[in-house]
């Protein structure tokens, strides 16, 4: 049984407040029970993190090394401009899918472009909730081998 880490960057904790035309009503409990109930049918764990903080969401990567068997990312604000998580994902053997909510290419230009995606075996943006059951498919079928 495979061991996914959902981690989320910052700002994400408030999902459902923040930027509802965006983001949607739904809240960050609504998204883990969401992500619970399709792991289920996937025969696998799931494990959330959620840090406003570059340094723990690093440790967190670092960590997952003897732990997870791939990571499901939103990086947040750090996905244009953290070359450290870059560096992190990249200092990993384990596959990486990042993923936003909202279709961050339709967005303002800095939100265009991710520096973390690069360090990723693949990005899917745009799906609200949704984005993250992709992720984990995806991340899931990598690590098993599906074509």
């Amino acid at each position: 049984m495979e061991n996914i880490l959902i981690l989320n960057g910052p700002n994400l904790n408030l999902i459902g407040q923040r930027e509802t035309d965006i983001y949607g009503k739904k809240t960050m409990q609504d998204l883990h029970k969401l992500i619970i109930e399709e792991s289920k049918k996937m025969n696998i764990r799931v494990e959330f993190f959620q840090s406003n903080h570059e340094g723990e969401i690093i440790d967190k990567i670092q960590s997952s090394i003897n732990t997870y068997d791939g990571i499901v990312i939103n990086p947040g604000a750090y996905t244009h401009y953290s070359y450290a998580i870059y560096d992190a994902i990249q200092s990993i053997d384990k596959p990486v899918v990042e993923v936003h909510i909202s279709n961050v290419h339709k967005r303002e230009e800095f939100r265009q472009k991710s520096v973390t995606a690069k360090a990723c075996i693949g990005q899917i943006t745009g799906f609200g909730f949704y984005s993250y059951i992709l992720g984990l498919y995806s991340i899931v079928n990598y690590i098993r081998g599906v074509k």
